[in-house]
This record gives C-alpha cells, sequence and structure tokens, in this order.
C-alpha cells in the first residue's frame, strides 16, 4: 500500500520515470503506410536503437537525402513518400542490418 495523502505536504503524486523504449532485434524494419493519412503513403523506420539525440541527426540526413519531410515520434523515423528501396541503401551504408516489412 502506497502513501496518497499526507496532511504536512498535501497529495503526493508518484515519482514520474520515462518510459522505456523496447529494445529490438538489431534488425531496422521499413514499412510504408498509409493509415490515417488521408492516402497520402510515408515510411516508417522501426528497430533503430538509438537515443533522441542521434536518431533526429539520422532522420534530419534521410530527409535531406531524400528531399522530403518526415519526423520522429517515440523512438519511430517518419518519412514522406513510398521510398522504401533507397532508404534501404543508405542505411545499409550505414551499417545498419535492414529488411523491408509490410506490402
Amino acid at each position: 500500500m502506497s502513501l496518497v495523502y499526507s496532511t504536512e505536504t498535501g497529495r503526493i503524486l508518484p515519482n514520474k520515470t520515462e518510459p522505456t523504449r523496447l529494445k529490438g532485434d538489431g534488425i531496422v524494419r521499413i514499412q510504408r503506410q498509409t493509415s490515417g493519412r488521408k492516402g497520402k503513403g510515408v515510411s516508417i523506420i522501426t528497430g533503430l536503437d538509438l537515443d533522441d539525440k542521434a536518431l533526429m541527426s539520422i532522420a534530419s540526413e534521410l530527409k535531406r537525402r531524400m528531399g522530403c519531410g518526415g519526423s520522429v515520434k517515440e523512438g519511430v523515423v517518419e518519412i514522406q513518400g513510398d521510398n522504401r528501396e533507397l532508404l534501404k541503401q543508405i542505411l545499409e551504408q550505414k551499417g545498419f542490418k535492414v529488411k523491408l516489412a509490410g506490402g
């Protein structure tokens, strides 16, 4: 049982910890996704076991080399458009093991 309220300090909030990312199997997966985007396709890159700063750096380099937009959300890189083959080549040049996932 944990303490919720104290007459001296008031409501006691639990210590919030940052959510931990799940460790992958070492394989970077690239999939195409259109759901919730009004038919516009994006390439979703998952499995990059990097910290936030390195993830943002990789994402900005990919966006620059692809000539399109994108974002990083919760450890997942989203690149606009369906350029999975070119993304695969770029990531393999950087030394990642890459698989194309989905259809």
